[in-house]
Formats: structure tokens, C-alpha cells, sequence
């Protein structure tokens, strides 16, 4: 899932806020067929923002104009394409050959594709490639399979806490200092929620599968995991998922600090933060934009902290693979238009003075993309032309470098389904049983993971 609850997908609001363009090359048979047409190498690029989007539209063509300007033995043909990438079609273009030069994939597709030997190996094209090497190694894992690489990641994102700066204030809690562990937002969500008048001190999900996500994303703050390392068996009956559980427990009926209405889900949750109501709540931070600019809070109370435990992170994104058929220059040239498009910042997805100047919001800490010099170019951009307060970030930013981030299992909607049921329990019933629905949901999981 994405932190604005559903796996990513190409919506304008997300093309404007964290990404001028999404990119995956898309073409015809006409288009890829001759990798070479008056000396120049064509390659086909699809999630050209609709024409309804008018300044993300143009903002991908110019970079298109930009990029073919330097590099004139390349022409790069956009598609409009909505979403990047639909989960219902996406199978069935690669089994019948339609699928791009360079195409989009969310992270959790990459062995998919490989599996079905649907990918170009990228191994010889990207050993030598400096940009590449920049990627954060845990990114890049992500796209390489039996030791060969078969993607460039494009954007990613990790799970922290938001948390409302001035209910903190006014609980008498230290707005500069976020909770580090569950016992202090236990205890933080306890002093907020006593300023009464409906204040809630920490939301979470609890339906449409919501839950069953969140569960994991604590589950790995705590050390553990939902399955095993092979991914063959569950692993949520152990101390870390009855951690989760029972920290859930002890803020619903010891403390009370979750209010009364529960089976929320994260519009529930967008609207009570927005209205000034919570104080806390796990979400990634492209929730920040969403909450100041439809559910009415403000930039300044809005403060964002790593996950409490600092022992992991749900983490996700997306990024490219090539087409299995693509020849060695559409390879070459492909590679090319990433650097160009997706990593350099300044430029492309990342030209932050030009998100400034259309009014999309700039200073979000993520995607956390790269290393060293890199990482610390962009940083400085976002933070020349941010127009949103990332002094308020500056914790989830330092937790990059040390909170692990864990993707997704496979098969992962269906396990959110098995422990939604068991999180909406314990928030609705005060008697649930720990122990035993950990137990069933084990046994449920084990049952989705056997029949693969």
C-alpha cells in the first residue's frame, strides 16, 4: 500500500506534488521496431501527465525538449498513459509483447517481471555508471535478482510518524521533541488526549485492509516481520506482533487515548488531524500536502518523526525496467534519459525551482533517492526552494540514515485482509484476546503463503 492508502499510481495530485513526470517507456510496435531512424535512437516513454494537467504536461515536454536538445542522437516519443501502471492490464501486456522500451513498475513487480523473463538484463549497461552506483544500495536491491540488475529505481518512500506541534505545546510536551519509542507515544498520546473536547492522542487504521497494513508497518518498527525470510511462513505470532497488539490495546481501553470511534480508515484519520484533533498518527510524508491543502491544517503544526522503535520501516516506491526486446542503444539511451529525468537533481522530477514556481510543494523529505554528494545536491535544493517549513522534517531526515526500511511481502493484500480483522478487534473489544488471534492469523497466512 501507499501511505495515501493504495498502492502508487500516476494521479495528478501525486504527479504535482512529488513528481513532475512518470516515466516508463510505452510503444507501439512502429515506434520500437527501429531502434535507429535518421542516426538517432528511438526509445518510447509512457505516463505523459494527461492534457488535463496542463502544467505537468508541459513541464514533460520541456524536459523531453531539454533532454533531446543535448543528446540529439536520441529521440524520445511520450504516451499519455493513465496510471503508469494498471494492475488489471499489466500482466497481459507483457505476455503479449506490448509493453515499453522502459516501463514503469512499482517496486513489489520487479521479480515478477524477471520471473517471467520479461526484462533486459541491466548488468553490463550500469556496472560503470556513476549515478547508478549513487542509489542507496537498499533501492537498488530491490531491481537486482540472482546478483544482475533488471531496474533503476525512480522515487521511494518510508513510513514515520506525524505528529500536530501545537497539541503538543499545549499538553505540555516538547514540539521539537517527537516520541522515539511506543512507551513515549503511549505516553504523549495519554497527556494529549486529556486536553479533552474530543482530542484524540493516536488514530490508526482499522478497515479496508488499512489496518492490516499499519499492523505491518509496526511490526517492523519492532523488529519483527510478517513473514519469514524465505517468505514461506507467517511470522506475526511472535513477541514483536503481540508488541503491536498490545500497545494498541493498552492506548484504546487503559488509557483512552484513541478516542471512541474506531474501524477508521485514512480519510477518517486525514480529517481529524486536519481539524486539529490528533496528535498523532503513521503515515509517509506525502500525507503533509494532502492535509494542509484539503483536510485544513497548517504547515507549521505539522511536525513528521521516524518510526517510534527505530528498528524498521515500511518502505516502498517504484522505478524502470527495460523491455526484453529493447536493443543495446535503446538500453544505452534509455539509461541516459533516467539520469536526465530521474536522477540529477535539479533537473527532471527533480527540478525544484520549477515545482516552486507552479506551486507544487517542495521540501518533502522524500524520496531519499541517494548517497552522498548527491543526496546532500538535492537536499539543498529542496531546501533553497522549499516552500514548505522542513525544519519541521529535520527528524525523519536524520532517521533515514538509521531506521531499516522493509518492503512489502508478497501477497501482501491478502495477509492485510487476515490481520485487519485481528487489529479491528482489539480497538473494538475490550476483552479481545491477543494470543489467540495472533494464533488464528498465523495460521490463515500460512494458509495464503501455501497456496502461493
Amino acid at each position: 500500500m501507499r501511505s495515501s492508502g493504495f498502492r502508487r499510481t500516476c494521479t495528478v495530485a501525486v504527479v504535482s506534488a512529488l513528481a513532475l513526470t512518470s516515466l516508463a517507456a510505452c510503444g507501439s510496435d512502429d515506434d520500437s521496431k527501429g531502434s535507429s531512424a535518421g542516426g538517432k535512437t528511438k526509445i518510447t516513454v509512457n505516463c505523459e501527465p494527461p492534457k488535463s494537467a496542463k502544467i505537468d504536461r508541459k513541464s514533460f515536454e520541456d524536459d523531453i525538449a531539454a533532454f533531446e536538445k543535448a543528446n540529439k542522437d536520441i529521440d524520445v516519443t511520450a504516451h499519455d498513459a493513465f496510471p503508469c501502471q494498471d494492475p488489471k492490464t499489466f500482466d497481459a501486456k507483457l505476455a503479449g509483447g506490448q509493453m515499453e522500451d522502459v516501463f514503469y513498475t512499482y517496486f513489489t513487480d520487479a521479480k515478477h517481471v524477471v520471473d517471467i523473463n520479461q526484462a533486459a538484463d541491466l548488468t553490463p549497461y550500469v556496472k560503470d555508471l556513476k549515478w547508478y552506483q549513487d542509489i542507496r544500495q537498499e533501492l537498488r536491491d530491490v531491481y537486482t535478482v540472482d546478483g544482475k540488475v533488471y531496474g533503476v529505481p525512480r522515487t521511494n518512500y518510508s513510513m514515520g510518524l506525524i505528529y500536530n506541534k501545537a497539541l503538543f505545546k499545549k499538553a505540555g510536551l516538547d514540539p521539537e521533541k517527537p516520541p522515539t519509542t511506543w512507551e513515549e507515544v503511549q505516553a504523549a498520546a495519554k497527556k494529549i488526549a486529556g486536553l479533552g473536547n474530543g482530542t484524540v492522542g493516536y488514530a490508526d487504521y482499522s478497515a479496508q485492509n488499512q489496518g492490516g497494513w499499519h499492523f505491518g508497518a509496526e511490526i517492523y518498527s519492532q523488529g519483527g516481520s510478517l513473514v519469514t525470510e524465505d517468505g514461506k511462513k507467517s511470522a506475526v505470532d511472535t513477541p514483536e506482533g503481540k508488541a503491536v497488539l498490545q500497545n494498541l490495546k493498552d492506548m484504546r481501553w487503559r488509557d483512552n487515548s484513541m478516542g471512541s470511534k474506531q474501524l477508521l480508515i485514512i480519510n477518517d484519520v486525514q480529517q481529524m488531524m486536519g481539524s486539529g484533533k490528533l496528535g498523532m498518527y503513521l503515515s509517509a510524508p506525502d500525507n503533509i500536502p494532502i492535509l494542509v491543502k484539503e483536510k485544513g491544517a497548517k504547515y507549521e503544526d505539522l511536525g513528521l518523526a521516524p518510526m517510534p522503535g527505530g528498528k524498521g520501516t515500511l518502505a516502498g516506491g517504484d522505478g524502470y525496467m527495460f523491455n526484453k526486446k529493447a536493443t543495446p542503444a535503446q538500453i544505452k539511451a534509455g539509461l541516459k534519459f533516467l539520469e536526465f529525468q530521474t536522477n540529477t537533481p535539479g533537473e527532471g522530477l527533480n527540478n525544484w525551482k520549477r515545482a516552486a514556481a507552479n506551486k507544487a510543494p517542495v521540501g518533502l523529505p522524500e524520496p531519499r533517492l541517494w548517497t552522498g554528494e548527491r543526496d546532500q545536491k538535492d537536499l539543498a535544493l529542496k531546501k533553497q526552494y522549499a516552500n514548505m517549513p522542513v525544519e519541521n522534517y529535520q527528524a525523519f531526515i536524520d532517521g533515514a540514515d538509521t531506521v531499516k526500511p522493509k518492503l512489502e511481502p508478497a501477497n501482501a493484500q491478502q495477509i492485510y485482509t487476515v490481520l485487519d480483522a485481528v487489529v479491528s478487534s482489539v480497538l473494538t473489544k475490550k476483552d479481545a484476546d491477543v494470543d489467540k488471534l495472533l494464533k488464528d492469523a498465523d495460521s490463515k497466512i500460512n494458509g495464503i503463503l501455501a497456496r502461493g
